[in-house]
């Protein structure tokens, strides 16, 4: 079951960010806040392709056990992309708010995502082997963590400050993708079942894209 039913959703999945985020980048014209969530829905897709599409083909095939160093790769590429998400997602927050004086949090947002990347790329984080070590796991998702806790308080704070909903929904979104990332973080290696976590996870990515693009289409003619 799961080698047909988890190919159908990556599947879905991917083709939906990804055409989402083109249809926004090819319309928005000179709007650069929908040119933005067009950009970080693709940066999505592309991201995840990496390590999705080794993962389908490893379904497809000899299992999961015998693509140990595509599906790592993958991951490394899709943690790298899940970082530089965050950026743009930050870029978006100020463009939406025209926030202007925010040196010391640029500087905060781009030093956490460059220790998130350069932690990445640690050997250490044995990528390509099956059953990786859980404490770089860890390791390299602290900084993350930290992303996503400063963005879920922008998100909210801001969306409560303006009355918008939408930006409410985003901090909930974020709240729901770490909150269904970290017990595969940390427990995925031991109990199979927490790895389908990784499911609801993506849709609440699916989500911040959708909210993006609602708007999207009530605002580009």
């Amino acid at each position: 079951m799961q080698a047909i039913m988890e190919p159908i959703f990556h599947v879905v999945y991917l083709t939906t960010v990804i055409t989402l985020g083109i249809q926004m980048v090819r319309k928005s014209k000179n709007n650069q806040y929908f040119k933005l969530f067009g950009i970080m829905s693709i940066v999505l897709g592309f991201g995840d392709a990496f390590h999705l599409i080794p993962r389908i083909n490893a379904l497809l095939t000899t299992g999961l056990e015998n693509h140990a160093a595509a599906l790592g790769f993958g991951k490394l590429i899709t943690s790298i992309t899940m970082t530089i998400f965050y950026l743009i997602l930050y870029k978006i927050w100020k463009v939406r708010f025209d926030v202007k004086n925010s040196r010391k949090l640029d500087i905060a947002m781009y030093l956490l995502a460059a220790i998130r990347i350069v932690l990445c790329l640690f050997p250490q984080n044995d990528w390509f082997v099956n059953n990786p070590p859980i404490s770089w796991g860890i390791y390299r998702n602290i900084p993350f963590a930290i992303m996503g806790i400063i963005m879920i308080y922008l998100l909210y704070s801001y969306g409560v400050k303006y009355n918008d909903k939408d930006y409410k929904k985003l901090a909930i979104a974020v709240i729901l993708s770490f909150g269904f990332y970290a017990p595969v973080v940390l427990w995925a290696s031991e109990n199979f079942l927490v790895g389908m976590l990784m499911i609801p996870k993506t849709l609440a990515y699916v989500w911040v894209i959708l909210i993006g693009y609602k708007e999207f289409k009530k605002t580009i003619k």
